[in-house]
């Protein structure tokens, strides 16, 4: 099962143009929630992410992941070796990478990074996205959804508003 989690601006954008973030952390947060997230991790056996969404990772003050994070890249040979332990660097098709981890007994992966997730979306293998919207229009940046060759249907699951701002939905592969 590969799952998205990730928030985006009303306008569709999970980052500025230049890959900022910033944006995200304005958020009001009184009830000092995490809307979620700790629940939703604890379903998930490792997270996939490109190249680009593994360096702006590495810019935070301390390594957010318990989980082992695979990284997809062609261009990227090592991790530095503190995180030796905890990341990976995988190549290859979409289907190969999956296969290789899957085999390693990763079957539950948080594919995340907006060109992952395109792609993985273009090849059809997402079975669940969760979405966040975040109550700001960026008018700009690096969007969550790109081209399609074919239509892809999923179905609701459930929507929840957290702090009378962000809205969350749920949504299962299938029409």
């Amino acid at each position: 099962m590969n799952y998205v989690y990730i928030a985006t601006s009303l306008d569709g954008y999970i980052a500025t143009r230049d890959g900022g973030i910033d944006w995200l952390h304005e958020i009001p947060n009184p009830s000092n929630s995490d809307y979620g997230y700790s629940e939703f991790m604890i379903k998930i056996d490792a997270l996939l992410m490109g190249r680009n969404s593994y360096e702006k990772v590495r810019t935070f003050n301390e390594w957010p992941y318990e989980k082992k994070v695979f990284v997809l890249s062609s261009t990227l040979n090592e991790v530095p070796a503190e995180l030796s332990d905890k990341v990976a660097i995988v190549s290859g098709s979409l289907e190969e990478v999956l296969v290789d981890i899957n085999s390693m007994g990763f079957k539950h992966l948080y594919i995340d990074g907006g060109q992952v997730i395109q792609s993985f979306l273009a090849a059809d293998l997402i079975d669940e996205l969760i979405i966040t919207r975040v109550p700001i229009l960026l008018g700009d940046g690096i969007p969550l959804f790109g081209f399609l060759e074919e239509s892809l249907k999923f179905k609701h699951k459930t929507t929840e508003v957290y702090d009378n701002a962000l809205v969350k939905s749920h949504y299962i592969r299938g029409g």
